[in-house]
């Protein structure tokens, strides 16, 4: 039988021991914070059926949907015609019945309409589970990634979205994360820009092409503009909009002006205006600052067709990376699934990127390191059997504590201390089991007390 050399798909990766210490920190982080605001968690499946997810992202996130074939035959029911068309698209309502989850936000608008009779509105969830997307992988941008989503829906009160603003600056603040930008933008304030240029049918391609300003430049978004059918005219009145510079407070004061005669707009810069005064009553205790962190930016626009008011969008500039995070509100998404007027506001934090950026930084804390906090060495097996119940009450502590597991050399069981950084060692001989007194050894300063096993116990509580 020939041999496989072992690989994983592109876009994917293991993740060590080691590794997932410091995955965990990061998402026992943001759901604490989740947590703290009110939100409950919800897990949903793997696989969701096809037709919940197409539809729901536009056409380019349709592409990026990972299909799953059917079980069984599933070409033997296919006509020859299709088949010998060799057109995948056509083939696919046809093989594939289900799909990889592409995010968290539609398979809980799905989950609230399955479930609306054992919830209670406003709901507020959130989950911290794996999606898929058939993408092109790069540097923080994975096939298989993390999200770690907030949803509250059935509430129209602005106070979620400066809530949310809030979760993102106290999630990030506590990863130790100190630069970093929370976007906002307002899809109405689009709909609006859209409207006073004359082209309120080409909205979305409008927002498509300004939402990569970053990316291509103002030049590049222009050929993109002319491309999607505006005229230079437009492009007129679209410059100093797409250039809106100034504090939030100017922004908004210029956009009053520019969207005077659009209804549409004056409403998303009235949500704006709302959510930063949420923001300075919030704070007011506390004394807690969003401000240097927060940005209008009124060439934020998402890709996603489904958000109707306030869009989020979260930056760090301590690294070159991508967003770490974006969300905004939706109005209406369950209607696609029978439940209609149910608006919602959700976010999403992108875990890998957060821990690519935080391991380039250097912030992940030196106790995430550890699996263990203390080994207990073992010499013979005398040594072993007056271990054990040591080992025991140091567990029943909550100490995480492990004994080497069989007898060798005392070099090749502190190498195995050191390679799982492991802080402690107990050194148990024949002295020590004669006088009740155990040898704690601290592995990074070499420092060796004599102990009695309660003593050992109370330091490693307090370290």
């Amino acid at each position: 039988m020939a041999i496989i050399k072992p690989s994983i798909p592109k876009g994917t990766r293991d993740f060590s021991a080691s590794e997932m210490v410091k995955r965990n920190h990061i998402f026992n982080t943001i759901s604490s914070v989740f947590k703290k605001y009110g939100y409950q968690e919800i897990q949903t499946p793997t696989m969701e059926n096809l037709n919940t997810l197409t539809g729901k992202y536009g056409d380019e996130g349709d592409k990026l949907i990972f299909k799953v074939l059917n079980s069984g035959d599933y070409l033997s029911n296919i006509p020859s015609e299709k088949l010998e068309s060799r057109n995948s698209q056509a083939l696919i309502s046809e093989i594939s019945e289900k799909a990889l989850r592409y995010d968290l936000t539609v398979p809980f608008a799905r989950y609230v309409v399955m479930h609306r009779n054992d919830i209670s509105f406003p709901f507020k969830r959130f989950q911290i589970q794996p999606v898929w997307r058939a993408d092109r992988p790069q540097k923080g941008r994975y096939r298989e990634f993390y999200q770690c989503d907030a949803d509250v829906v059935g509430s129209e009160s602005l106070i979620n979205e400066a809530e949310f603003v809030l979760i993102y600056h106290e999630a990030l603040s506590k990863l130790g994360l100190k630069d970093f930008t929370i976007k906002i933008n307002n899809r109405k304030i689009l709909s609006g820009i859209a409207e006073i240029i004359g082209k309120p049918q080409l909205i979305v391609d409008m927002t498509v092409a300004i939402d990569k300003l970053d990316k291509i430049g103002l030049d590049g978004v222009i050929k993109e503009l002319i491309e999607r059918g505006f005229t230079e005219q437009d492009i007129e009145k679209l410059k100093p909009i797409i250039l809106l510079n100034g504090s939030n407070e100017e922004k908004l004061k210029s956009l009053k002006e520019v969207l005077s005669s659009s209804q549409t707009g004056l409403k998303g810069i009235a949500e704006i205006e709302s959510i930063f005064n949420y923001l300075e009553v919030l704070t007011s205790e506390t004394k807690t600052s969003v401000k240097q962190n927060l940005e209008l930016d009124i060439t934020l626009a998402r890709g996603l067709n489904y958000y109707t008011g306030a869009i989020f969008e979260v930056k760090t500039n301590e690294v070159a990376m991508g967003s770490i995070g974006g969300g905004g509100r939706y109005d209406d998404l369950t209607g696609m699934f029978g439940l209609s007027d149910l608006t919602g506001v959700g976010i999403s934090f992108g875990a890998d990127r957060i821990y690519d950026v935080l391991e380039e930084l250097k912030l992940f804390p030196e106790s995430t390191s550890e699996s263990t906090k203390v080994l207990i060495s073992n010499f013979d097996e005398q040594a072993e059997i007056f271990a054990l119940p040591l080992l025991q009450k140091l567990r029943a502590e909550g100490i995480s504590a492990e004994i080497y597991p069989s007898s060798t050399k005392l070099k090749k069981q502190m190498t195995y201390a050191d390679d799982k950084k492991i802080p402690f060692v107990i050194l148990i001989g024949s002295d020590e089991m004669e006088s009740g007194l155990l040898t704690l050894k601290n592995m990074k300063s070499g420092e060796q007390q004599m102990l009695s096993s309660n003593q050992i116990v109370e330091l490693l509580l307090n370290k």
